[in-house]
């Protein structure tokens, strides 16, 4: 098994994520635990959101993290235990990897399994066939699946057969220039993306911290408190604008978004150097 060969184990721990999940009588805390022979802690632990302890059969959760936090980390934590118990799929990484990339590779495949355990694919598609490719769509994935926006940005992206582009903007400090009058800088807030993901076979993503444009609609989503659907652009931060259609949908303080890309951008002709 070579690094290439990743995709294959992906697919393996959706598998067993799945398997897990059937044998469950719901997803919530006390259930999602109910078909793991561990017991589920929950303290503080400073940096860290949570652990697996496989040789006292414990699951550790950060107690001072948000709530759909949290669910997650539990999801992924049971998704160690589960790779754990898969010889094959454990000799096959060991065998390919050592080292830091070894538990990079172990790490991304407990979320892949976090994600298919809490967002199976039929809920996925059905969002998506209710509400298309768009940032309602995401909105309502991590309300469903009760997990972050983060979270359902990248599962939503994984099963997106369009060329598109999520986003999550939100509100965020900067730093102001100092009032003339005043000795220390006033606080100050700009709208930036939190994080982003792109569906297969679209190259570009939008960089955390890149800034929103005022008269953009994503801002304008956020200031109206409309959804908005148009023609407009993606603003990555090098300045370049690639043309796509923007689908924003406010959600409290965040606004969810879609950029539907043109089908030759999509495949990289066009490079925005973003």
């Amino acid at each position: 098994m070579t690094a290439p060969a990743l995709g294959p184990a992906k697919a393996r721990m959706r598998e067993l994520a799945a398997a897990y999940a059937r044998t469950l009588p719901g997803l919530d805390t006390h259930s999602l635990m109910s078909g793991l022979d561990a017991t589920l802690t929950f303290m503080p632990m400073g940096d860290r959101d949570g652990a697996y302890d496989p040789e006292h059969r414990v699951v550790l959760i950060n107690s001072r993290v948000r709530p759909e936090r949290q669910r997650f980390t539990l999801a992924h934590e049971i998704s160690h235990a589960l790779l754990l118990a898969d010889d094959d799929l454990l000799s096959d990484l060991h065998d390919a990897y050592e080292g830091e990339r070894l538990e990079q590779v172990i790490e991304t495949l407990c979320n892949v399994g976090a994600a298919a355990l809490l967002m199976p694919g039929p809920l996925i598609d059905e969002v998506l066939a209710r509400f298309g490719p768009t940032g309602r769509a995401l909105a309502e994935l991590a309300r469903r699946a009760d997990v972050s926006a983060s979270s359902a940005l990248y599962a939503l992206a994984e099963r997106t057969p369009q060329p598109v582009l999520y986003a999550v903007c939100a509100l965020s400090r900067v730093d102001a220039e100092p009032d003339e009058e005043e000795a220390r800088p006033s606080p100050a807030k700009a709208l930036t993306v939190r994080a982003s993901s792109a569906a297969p076979g679209v190259k570009y993503s939008l960089r955390p911290g890149t800034p929103i444009p005022g008269d953009h609609p994503v801002a304008v989503a956020l200031s109206t408190l409309l959804p908005i659907g148009q023609e407009s652009y993606v603003p990555f931060r090098s300045g370049r604008r690639m043309p796509a259609y923007v689908d924003a949908f406010p959600d409290r303080q965040r606004v969810m978004v879609s950029f539907a890309l043109p089908a030759r951008a999509a495949k990289g002709e066009d490079d925005p150097a973003g």
